[in-house]
Parts: structure tokens; C-alpha cells; sequence
């Protein structure tokens, strides 16, 4: 009974890590998801590119990530890349907003 145990425990432990690793990255993909919406939001009212970058890691509270915006016409696009941590250090998280730009 004790071996069987034994087993079981190291299971248990093995899924409880798995699901808390989804679900930080699921929490770290919404908020690249929320900096790059707020960030194409301030670049569609013409602010410059240091101000959109600055929107964007507001909302990401300080967090590591690349920010980059593109223009093209009258939409601008932001794309906001951030690295997860602990035992999924490595896999990357990417999220792009498209607003269209204030006349």
C-alpha cells in the first residue's frame, strides 16, 4: 500500500504542476493580450512610439516583454512578445492589436 502511495503522490504532484504552469501562462497571454489593446489604442490617437511602448508595460505591471508598432495607412498595429517564467522559462507569449487611427 505504501509503494502504491508513493506513486500516487508523485502523479498528483506532477498534474499540479502542469496545471499551475497553464495557468500562468494563460494569465501571462491575457495580459500581453490587454497591453497590446490598450497600447494600439494610444497609438491610434497619434502618440508617439515611446508613449505606446510605455502603455503597453503599464499594463504588463513592469514585466519583461518586447513591444513593437507598425504603421502602415491609416491602421496601426502593436504587437507585445513576453517571455513566461519558472518551469516554462523559454516558451514565448505574442499578442497583436490593430486599431485604425484617429483622423
Amino acid at each position: 500500500m505504501t509503494a502504491e502511495l508513493a506513486i500516487g503522490m508523485v502523479a498528483v504532484a506532477v498534474v499540479l504542476v502542469a496545471v499551475l504552469t497553464l495557468g500562468a501562462a494563460s494569465v501571462t497571454r491575457l495580459r500581453a493580450e490587454d497591453a497590446a489593446r490598450t497600447a494600439a489604442r494610444v497609438a491610434a490617437l497619434h502618440e508617439p512610439d515611446a508613449a505606446v511602448v510605455e502603455a503597453a508595460r503599464t499594463v504588463l505591471g513592469g514585466r519583461a516583454a518586447q513591444v513593437g508598432v507598425r504603421r502602415d495607412g491609416d491602421w496601426v498595429t502593436v504587437t507585445v512578445t513576453s517571455a513566461l517564467t519558472g518551469w516554462a522559462a523559454g516558451v514565448e507569449v505574442r499578442a497583436d492589436a490593430t486599431a485604425r487611427v484617429e483622423p
